[in-house]
């Protein structure tokens, strides 16, 4: 059932990304994959905690090849018979997907589309693109493939910069991630959800776009890693930031809720925020989001959110 429409909203998003991926940003030997796909049952399953701790409901974006491991489509069922929405990440997560085929496109998004509604007996409404970079040509692909709205732009110039520096750190180091640099435009689309227009990040009156989450003014990235680098002070001096805002996109990944001591020394010195416990990082998110609960912030799904917008 759709929430009532109130001034002031909020959803909480779950990237599923498989720890694999994050080996292939960095430049690194791929992991084992039975404990690679440990670990994200793992970091779902504390998810679905969080949220019921919270009694939030989630948007979880996944990657459907994971959906071939009996443990984790089964947990993506109890998910779905739970009330949080299936939405779609792509079949494998291509970072280059943007400069793919027209029919290599297809392929990972309406062939991930295919194995969700298989899985669930629905097909999925909302789609994120992997690495966050969309085009004109990869959003007419999925409007084709029947979907009612993205969730794939982030107009974060503090993030975009960072993600340059984090590709100069690599080469330095003499390693090749499989990231890539691109959609610099995007940094021109409005913060707010918006139809897209004649080019993706313009306004007009197609496909619906539910922007990750910005602050006001300089527009840092609110989402799960920015919180959890910028700590319990930190965390609550950003979402003053975007209290006021009526519409909140808070995007998550599933290793925000995971730990090096989880079996992920292997990304020492490359993801910092595998550093700070699971505890601290469950706690930050928590008063994060209860701060926007006492603000007034009702939480939905992103499908809602959609289906709100003009």
């Amino acid at each position: 059932m759709e929430a009532a429409r109130t001034e002031r909203q909020c959803a909480l998003s779950v990237d599923l990304d498989p720890v694999g991926l994050y080996h292939r940003i960095h430049g690194l030997e791929s992991p084992n994959p039975e404990a690679a796909g440990a670990l994200l049952d793992l970091a779902l399953d504390r998810f679905l905690e969080f949220a019921a701790e919270l009694g939030a409901p989630l948007t979880l974006f996944v990657v459907a090849r994971e959906l071939e491991r009996p443990s984790f489509a089964e947990r993506i069922r109890r998910a779905h018979a739970l009330g949080h929405e299936i939405a779609n990440h792509t079949l494998d997560h291509p970072y280059d997907l943007v400069r793919r085929s027209r029919a290599e496109q297809r392929e990972q998004v309406r062939g991930a589309a295919d194995a969700i509604e298989r899985t669930l007996g629905a097909r999925p409404r909302g789609f994120r693109a992997p690495g966050y970079l969309m085009t004109d040509e990869l959003l007419e692909v999925v409007r084709e493939a029947g979907h009612d709205y993205d969730s794939s732009v982030f107009p974060s110039p503090p993030y975009y910069a960072a993600k340059l520096a984090a590709h100069a750190a690599l080469a330095l180091r003499g390693r090749r991630s499989e990231s890539i640099l691109a959609g610099r435009e995007m940094l021109r689309a409005p913060t707010r959800p918006y139809r897209v227009g004649k080019r993706y990040f313009e306004r007009g009156g197609g496909l619906v776009e539910l922007p990750i989450q910005v602050t006001r003014g300089a527009r840092l990235p609110f989402i799960g890693t920015a919180l959890t680098l910028s700590g319990e002070l930190g965390a609550q001096a950003l979402t003053r930031l975007v209290i006021g805002e009526p519409f909140v996109n808070l995007e998550f990944h599933a290793i925000d809720l995971l730990e090096r001591a989880d079996g992920l020394e292997a990304l020492r010195g490359y993801q910092p925020d595998l550093s700070v416990p699971m505890a601290r990082k469950r706690r930050v998110f928590s008063a994060v989001v209860r701060s926007l609960g006492w603000r007034g912030y009702a939480l939905l799904r992103l499908a809602e959110a959609a289906a709100h917008s003009p």
